[in-house]
C-alpha cells in the first residue's frame, strides 16, 4: 500500500503538451505511472506521448475516469488550473508551478473549502516536487531512480532535501513508502500534519522522515499533533539553523518572523515532542536507521 499514489492511480497532466509538461510526462509513464492522458485547451481531439488530449479537465474525467492531475500550467495561470481540477472531481492534485500569487492561493483555498470532505480534492503543493511511491508510479519532477520501495514516508518542503534523504537511506537499506513534497510557499495545500495523519493510518509505513526549514508555524504544529496522535516514530531535519532572523533563505515561505519559526526553535519544539532531530543533513539517513533499528529491538 501507499498514499496518494499507486499503480493503479489514474493520473492526467494539466499542460501536458508543453515543454516542461511533455518532459516530465514522458518519465512518469516510463516509469510505470498509470497516465490516462492530459489537457491543453484548444488541443482537444489530439494525442501527446500517445496518450489523448482534451479541452478541459471534465472531459479528461469523464473520458479516463482520472482521478489525480499534476499541475504544469504556468504562475498567473495556475490557481484556476487546479479550481478546474477540483470542479471536475479530481481527488489528488500535485502542483509543481511556482511563483503563484498569493492572493491567487488565497482564492484557491476559499474555493476548495466550498466542496463536502466526501468529494474535497487534496493539493500537494504549490512550488513542489511532487509525490512519489517507489516502484509504484509518481507525480512530478522528482529523479525516480534513487527511491527503494520500502516503509519509511518521507514528508518534506525542500524537494532536494528529500531527494537526499531517500538516496542516504537507500545507501543504508532502508526503502521509501511514500513520499510528498508539500511545496516551499507560505499558502500551501497540504501541511505537514495533514500528511503525517495518512501515514499515520498508512499500515505500509512504519516510520516517518520529516524535513522542514525556517518561517512558518507548520512544523511546530505537526509536532503538537504527533505527540498526541502518532504511534510511528518521527526523524526530523529542519534546515536554516545558521539563518539570521528576518532573512528570507530561498523558498517564499522561508522567512522567520515569529516565535517558533527559527530553525533552533523548532528543533526544541520537535526534540521536546519526542521526535528525534538530525543534527545536519548528511546525517539523516544514519539518524533513520538508528532509530528503526531501536524500534525493531525494543
Amino acid at each position: 500500500m501507499a498514499i496518494l499514489i499507486t499503480e493503479k492511480t489514474r493520473v492526467i497532466v494539466q499542460g501536458m503538451s508543453g515543454r516542461i509538461g511533455a518532459f516530465h510526462a514522458a518519465d512518469m509513464i516510463k516509469y510505470g505511472t498509470n497516465v490516462v492522458g492530459g489537457v491543453t485547451p484548444g488541443k482537444g481531439g489530439t494525442r501527446h506521448l500517445d496518450r489523448p488530449l482534451f479541452n478541459t479537465v471534465r472531459e479528461a474525467v469523464e473520458a479516463t475516469g482520472a482521478e489525480a492531475s499534476l499541475v504544469f500550467v504556468p504562475p498567473p495561470f495556475a490557481a484556476d488550473a487546479i479550481m478546474e481540477a477540483a470542479d471536475a472531481g479530481i481527488r489528488t492534485a500535485v502542483c509543481v508551478t511556482d511563483g503563484i500569487p498569493s492572493q491567487d492561493m488565497m482564492r484557491l483555498k476559499r474555493f476548495l473549502r466550498r466542496y463536502p470532505a466526501e468529494r474535497k480534492m487534496r493539493l500537494i503543493g504549490p512550488n513542489c516536487a511532487g509525490i512519489i511511491s517507489p516502484g509504484k508510479g509518481f507525480m512530478g519532477i522528482m529523479p525516480p531512480h534513487i527511491y527503494m520501495p520500502g516503509r519509511v514516508g518521507i514528508i518534506g518542503r525542500s524537494g532536494t532535501l528529500g531527494y537526499e534523504a531517500a538516496s542516504q537511506m537507500k545507501a543504508l537499506g532502508v526503502g521509501v513508502s511514500t513520499s510528498v513534497g508539500i511545496g516551499g510557499d507560505p499558502i500551501n495545500g497540504s501541511s505537514f500534519k495533514d500528511i503525517l495523519e495518512l501515514f499515520q493510518n498508512d499500515p505500509e509505513t512504519d516510520a516517518v522522515m520529516m524535513i522542514g526549514e525556517i518561517g512558518g508555524p507548520q512544523e511546530a504544529e505537526a509536532a503538537a499533533w504527533a505527540q498526541t496522535h502518532m504511534t510511528k516514530p518521527i526523524v526530523a531535519y529542519i534546515a536554516g539553523l545558521s539563518a539570521p532572523k528576518g532573512r528570507k533563505m530561498g523558498h517564499a515561505g522561508a522567512i522567520i518572523s515569529a516565535f517558533g519559526e527559527s530553525a533552533q526553535e523548532k528543533v526544541e519544539i520537535l526534540s521536546a515532542a519526542g521526535i528525534t532531530v538530525a543534527p545536519n543533513p548528511s546525517a539523516m539517513g544514519e539518524t533513520m536507521a538508528r532509530v528503526l533499528h531501536r524500534r525493531a529491538a525494543a
